[in-house]
């Protein structure tokens, strides 16, 4: 039977004078240059980061994945991996809360690496304003993403290009996640 470890998920870090701000990109961007050496150490690879403000406190969520998927223990060896490089860096002035996990079955598709792999996947698009017939959402097949844009294949075949400027997520639909293995 598998142990579960004490994974160091939330960690409160209080750094002096920080990067943010200060570097092109901001604290998202020094955190993935600075996490991706030590997932790839591991196996891993970074889906992305998020450093966001929910009610008073702040979280810095590294997503990581790789093929076959996440377990806890790679969260916990990755959390443990990036603490100490993370107090060094010190990229946030305040207190926060590090969360490491796996961007989970409704990933959020937000870089172009992650389009060409889920080309020809189910996607739900979540859309800033609706359209004239009051929709938000759409979904189909993603067939495409080219400078930003996203093209999507309905049932019939027929294809719509969403703009970028449009879009507010883009998300895997659940139903249709196939885990990926070592063989595919």
């Amino acid at each position: 039977m598998k142990e579960w470890g004490d994974p160091l998920f939330c960690l409160s870090l209080r750094g002096e004078a920080g990067l943010a701000g200060s570097k092109k990109g901001g604290v998202a961007a020094a955190v993935w240059e600075l996490a991706q050496p030590y997932a790839e150490k591991l196996g891993l690879s970074v889906w992305d980061v998020r450093y966001v403000r929910e009610g008073g406190s702040r979280f810095l969520r590294i997503y990581i994945d790789r093929p076959g998927g996440v377990g806890i223990d790679d969260c916990e060896k990755m959390s443990r991996a990036v603490s100490g490089p993370l107090d060094r860096l010190d990229p946030i002035a305040e207190s926060y809360c590090l969360e490491v996990s796996s961007p989970g079955v409704n990933r959020e598709l937000t870089r172009p690496a992650h389009f060409a792999r889920y080309r020809g996947a189910q996607v739900a698009v979540r859309l800033i304003r609706p359209l004239p017939d009051g929709r938000r959402n759409l979904h189909g097949r993603l067939a495409g993403f080219a400078g930003g844009d996203v093209i999507l294949a309905g049932e019939s075949g027929q294809t719509r290009t969403v703009l970028r400027k449009d879009i507010a997520s883009v998300r895997l639909r659940e139903d249709d996640f196939v885990e990926e293995t070592e063989e595919t």
